[in-house]
């Protein structure tokens, strides 16, 4: 019997996409397509697919949203379709379940089907169900702050710790990380990062820096008003005007009990 799948994602392309790759799998048919949450929820309820591919941000009602509605027992086999590192990210790491992250290839595609294929022919349904349940709670916990960072280089993928970086330098729209005798580069302003940092523990101190607040050894007067702040490792980088409140708020922060 051939595998029932939904495709819910609020870009057109993104579904045709799906579905034209899908052509390639003759034991997995397409049983509904889905602009929106909503929507999905109702083709799933009158379907019961055995696979659903889901984009995790859609207007008034996300990916998570739509498992929660579903109900432990009705949700089918999910992968992950998003074009956001820290769901994929969690999805990869601590889950039996796939994600595909935006843009991805066929190759990618094939390997992320395959995944689903093994757990819909070869485990329970309490397995699957309890994986998914889990990803709901660990997505929505207080912690919203990337605690890992995905790097891509030269065909790989290298997953960073964020507390293992000890500064992070702006290049354009590339960020590169300093962490120990390491150096990586990734794809995405510093602005848009800082965003994703816990502010407990880390600190911008220039237009082109932050800096892990624990890393900080001295801060050092230039004698023409101007500050270096120095790290453990010893970087020294330079403290602009402008953060120099946001930069005393962190330590006296950090220096509280």
């Amino acid at each position: 019997m051939a595998i029932q799948a939904i495709i819910v994602d609020d870009e057109e392309l993104a579904r045709s996409r799906l579905k034209h790759l899908l052509q390639a799998e003759p034991d997995i048919e397409v049983a509904a397509e889905c602009k929106d949450g909503r929507k999905a929820v109702e083709a799933i309820l009158a379907t019961k697919p055995d696979l659903l591919f889901l984009d995790v941000q859609m207007p008034e009602m996300d990916g998570f949203e739509v498992l929660e509605a579903l109900g432990e027992e009705r949700r089918p086999t999910v992968i992950f379709v998003t074009a956001y590192d820290q769901y994929a990210l969690r999805a990869f790491d601590s889950f039996a379940l796939d994600y595909l992250l935006k843009p991805f290839n066929r190759a990618r595609f094939r390997k992320a089907v395959q995944r689903a294929r093994l757990q819909i022919h070869r485990e329970t349904r309490d397995q699957i169900d309890h994986r998914v349940a889990a990803l709901l709670k660990e997505v929505h916990t207080e912690n919203k702050y990337l605690e890992r960072l995905v790097i891509r280089s030269a065909g790989r993928v290298t997953f960073l710790r964020a507390d293992d970086v000890e500064w992070f330098e702006g290049c354009a729209n590339y960020v590169r990380l300093h962490a120990g005798k390491e150096t990586h580069l990734m794809r995405e302003k510093l602005g848009a990062l800082e965003s994703r940092l816990d502010p407990r523990k880390f600190v911008r101190i220039h237009r082109s820096s932050i800096v892990k607040i624990d890393q900080i050894k001295e801060l050092r007067s230039t004698g023409d008003g101007d500050h270096i702040v120095i790290l453990h490792d010893g970087s020294r980088l330079s403290l602009s005007r402008g953060y120099r409140d946001r930069f005393r708020e962190a330590l006296r922060e950090g220096a509280s009990p």
